[in-house]
C-alpha cells in the first residue's frame, strides 16, 4: 500500500486526502488547528463556483467538471454544499474579459447567455446597469458553503481511512516533523495555503482580503438571487446564504498579511468601497447595515496559476490557490492523485518557474 502525508486540511489538502484514501492509499492528514478553522482561506463562509476564466480553456473545463464533483461530494455527505443560483457578470466593455469568457464557454459547450444590461432587473430585486456593455449569464454557476464543505471533506477523508493528526508540521529530511516527531511516507504533499511561503521558497504572496455581508430583505436570498461579479471593478458578491447576509466585497489585492497572528479586523475603507459599489448597482442596499464581516488570507502567485510541483523526489507542493482555487477542489484532487501515482505529469504552467504578472484567471481586473 502506498503511503502519503498531506500537510494542510484546507479544501485542497482535505480533498486530496479523501481521494487518495478512497483509492487505497495510506493517508496521514496533518493540520495545526482544525479543518475549517477561521485562519484558513478555505474557512470563508462561501466561495463562488464560476466557469468563466477569460480565454483559458483548461481552467474553464475544470471548473465545469467541478460542478459534478461537488454534487458527488454532496451525495457522500448527505447535505447540500453547492447552491446553484446562477451567476451574472457585469461587463463594462464589449470585447473585454467577459467576452473572451463567453467565447471559451461556448467553444466547450458550457451554457451561457449574453444579455442586455436592462435585463438585469429580471434577476435582482433592484438593479442599475448604467455604463455596462452587456451581461454574461452563467445559469449553472453558484455558491459553495465553503467552511462547511472543508469540514465535511476532512470528515469524509477520515471515514475513508485517513488519519487526521493535529500538530505543527515542518519540512524534515526524509519526511515531515510534526511537533518535532518525524514521520515518513512514499509521498509528502504540502498543501499549506497561506503558510506555504513561510516553509518553502515559492512565488506566493499572502494578502489580507476583507469580506463583508450586509443585512438585506428576504427577496435577496440565494438561490432566488444569483451571484454577481464585475471583473473590471474587482467587485463580487451573492445573495443571503444561511442568514449571514448579502456578500458584497472587493477582490482587489489587500495588504501583505501574516496568516497566523495577523489582525482580523476589517478595514473601514473596505466597507466604504463595498457601499460605493452597492450604491452604483443595487442602490436600495447602499445603506444596509453590515451583518457579518471576515478577513480571508489570499495566497497567490503573480500570474494566478497554481503551484503543483515536486521539489525533491516524493515531495510535492500545492499552492497559490486562493481566489479561484476552491471551486476546483473535488476534481483537482483527482488530477493531483494521478500525478502522485505517476499516471501523468503536472502541466508545465504549475511549475516553480518565474511568474509574469497576469490577472486573467481571477475575478479581479484591477490591482487596488
Amino acid at each position: 500500500m502506498k503511503s502519503v502525508i498531506v500537510v494542510g486540511a484546507g479544501i485542497w489538502g482535505s480533498s486530496l486526502a479523501l481521494r487518495l484514501a478512497e483509492t487505497g492509499w495510506q493517508v496521514t492528514l496533518v493540520e495545526q488547528h482544525k479543518p475549517g478553522h477561521l485562519r484558513q482561506s478555505s474557512a470563508g463562509e462561501t466561495r463562488l463556483l464560476r466557469t468563466a476564466h477569460g480565454g483559458d480553456a483548461w481552467y474553464t473545463k475544470l471548473a465545469w467538471q467541478a460542478r459534478d464533483g461537488w454534487r458527488r461530494l454532496e451525495e457522500k455527505a448527505g447535505e447540500e454544499l453547492y447552491l446553484e443560483a446562477g451567476m451574472m457578470w457585469f461587463a463594462q466593455t464589449p470585447d473585454g474579459w467577459e467576452h473572451a469568457s463567453a467565447q471559451t464557454m461556448k467553444d466547450l459547450g458550457i451554457p451561457c447567455e449574453i444579455l442586455e444590461p436592462a435585463e438585469g432587473g429580471r434577476f435582482f430585486p433592484d438593479f442599475r446597469g448604467d455604463g455596462l456593455s452587456f451581461l454574461l449569464w452563467e445559469p449553472n454557476a453558484g455558491v459553495v458553503r465553503a467552511r462547511r464543505a472543508t469540514q465535511v471533506t476532512a470528515r469524509l477523508a477520515v471515514q475513508a481511512g485517513a488519519e487526521l493528526v493535529r500538530g505543527r508540521a515542518l519540512p524534515a529530511a526524509g519526511g515531515v516533523a510534526i511537533d518535532g516527531v518525524v514521520r515518513t511516507a512514499d509521498r509528502v504533499v504540502w498543501a499549506a495555503g497561506a503558510w506555504l511561503p513561510e516553509l518553502f521558497d515559492v512565488p506566493v504572496t499572502v494578502t489580507k482580503q476583507d469580506t463583508l455581508n450586509f443585512a438585506v430583505p428576504p427577496e435577496w436570498t440565494v438561490p432566488g438571487t444569483p451571484a454577481w461579479l464585475d471583473y473590471d471593478a474587482s467587485a463580487y458578491g451573492h445573495g443571503d446564504v444561511d442568514g449571514v447576509g448579502m456578500k458584497a466585497t472587493s477582490d482587489a489585492d489587500g495588504e501583505p498579511f501574516e496568516p497566523e497572528n495577523g489582525s482580523r479586523v476589517v478595514e473601514r475603507r473596505s466597507e466604504e468601497r463595498a457601499r460605493e459599489y452597492l450604491a452604483r448597482r443595487f442602490p436600495s442596499l447602499a445603506q444596509a447595515p453590515v451583518l457579518f464581516s471576515q478577513v480571508c488570507p489570499y495566497a497567490l502567485t503573480p500570474d494566478g496559476e497554481w503551484i503543483i510541483a515536486e521539489t525533491e523526489p516524493g515531495v510535492w507542493l500545492m499552492g497559490g490557490d486562493s481566489g479561484h482555487g476552491f471551486k476546483h477542489a473535488p476534481v483537482l484532487a483527482e488530477y493531483v492523485a494521478g500525478v502522485l501515482a505517476g499516471e501523468h505529469a503536472p502541466e508545465a504552467r504549475f511549475g516553480l518557474h518565474e511568474r509574469v504578472p497576469f490577472r486573467g484567471l481571477r475575478t479581479s481586473g484591477v490591482h487596488k
